[in-house]
């Protein structure tokens, strides 16, 4: 297994206008706000599982938080078994009981968890795996593992894993969260303090140009891991979305090609660009709801961005960065009604004279 390093998985990004925290980690290998190849980000996914599985090889209750660590979660839930049950936290809105949080250093901290069936997962299980991208005081997992303990008392008696690509916990903060019987597994342990007041930032773009209409569309069922799944099950429907998408290029004499995913819904773009590494050149990262500063300063990682309209929710802003020329763009998303998000994500892509964009849209099973 490949050992990982601060400099392997660690930039330095400046947060726009966020007074709670200045500073935000970019990992260039997760396909979230850098491209990157979807092999190397499911290899550094994979590696973390696998430590995971190591320390951990009872848990059957994966919970991964939203809106970096969703594809993580879900891809050390994998490691554990097929039959493990994974369930991401959300900012979305949708019906059902909910376990709500807050995640404080956030420039959108309101954070909620699907609680129907949740109780009886917990007692299914001996252990439960929470996955984050990061963690650097463990504030947000004690504030909803203290919440869930308090309406699910079956919590209390089990072990928890708290994995993280990158772990910066401080020898004061470990303890609170062993006092929880909580226990850490990363990739990278750091003590590394950050500050980005030395970066001189502007906004990300408006989009100012009107959009080209995409080449293709695709309609694809699958299952919502903001509502949980069996893993097993919901990575063969990202594999099977690859093999869809794949089918439809693999004709095209393309030689770089972008795979796109909407804000929490990453691990399928990931997966199914996957797939197409088979014939071509593929990168792979996604919308975020993350304002960060664009600068063009030595070594800084975010060099370009565009503001757009969420394809979740018009009246909300998210951001795409670091784009450039591709033969073809796939975007990937499980939202509905999303006529604007697309017009502005497709006119950045135009920006960039990408050559041919496709959509696939994933619906959920409930809703075919």
């Amino acid at each position: 297994m490949k050992t990982y390093t601060a400099e392997d998985v660690l930039r330095v990004a400046k947060r726009f206008n966020n007074a709670r925290r200045n500073y935000l980690l970019v990992n260039p290998l997760q396909g979230k706000h850098l491209p990157t190849k979807p092999s190397a980000a499911l290899e550094m996914m994979n590696a973390l599982g696998s430590k995971v599985a190591e320390n951990f090889s009872a848990a059957r209750l994966v919970i991964g938080f939203a809106e970096t660590a969703t594809a993580i979660g879900a891809v050390v839930a994998k490691n554990l078994s097929d039959d493990c049950f994974y369930l991401q936290t959300t900012r979305e809105n949708f019906s059902g009981e909910f376990v709500e949080f807050l995640e404080e250093h956030s420039h959108a901290p309101e954070q909620k968890i699907f609680a129907e069936n949740l109780d009886a997962l917990i007692n299914q299980t001996p252990e439960v795996v929470f996955v984050d991208d990061e963690l650097s005081t463990g504030k947000t997992l004690l504030n909803i593992v203290r919440q869930l303990k308090a309406k699910f008392p079956a919590l209390n008696g089990k072990k928890i894993c708290a994995a993280s690509i990158i772990n910066r916990l401080s020898e004061e903060n470990s303890a609170a969260l062993a006092s929880e019987n909580i226990y850490c597994v990363c990739l990278v342990k750091t003590n590394q303090n950050f500050d980005a007041d030395n970066f001189s930032v502007t906004a990300a773009k408006e989009i100012t140009s009107a959009p080209k209409l995409p080449s293709s569309q695709f309609l694809v069922p699958s299952s919502s891991t903001a509502r949980g799944v069996k893993i097993g099950e919901y990575f063969s429907q990202c594999e099977e979305l690859g093999k869809i998408i794949f089918d439809a290029l693999k004709a095209e004499n393309f030689r770089e090609v972008l795979i796109l995913g909407t804000e929490e819904f990453m691990l399928p773009a990931i997966v199914a660009g996957h797939a197409l590494e088979e014939k071509f050149s593929v990168v792979t990262h996604s919308t975020t709801r993350s304002p960060i500063g664009i600068s063009a300063a030595e070594n800084y990682p975010i060099r370009e961005g565009f503001k757009l309209r969420s394809f979740y929710d018009s009246t909300r802003t998210t951001y795409i960065y670091n784009l450039k020329f591709y033969d073809a763009a796939v975007i990937v998303t499980d939202a509905e009604n999303f006529s604007a998000g697309l017009e502005d994500l497709i006119a950045a892509l135009n920006v960039h004279g990408v050559g041919k964009i496709f959509i696939a849209e994933v619906r959920n099973v409930r809703d075919l």
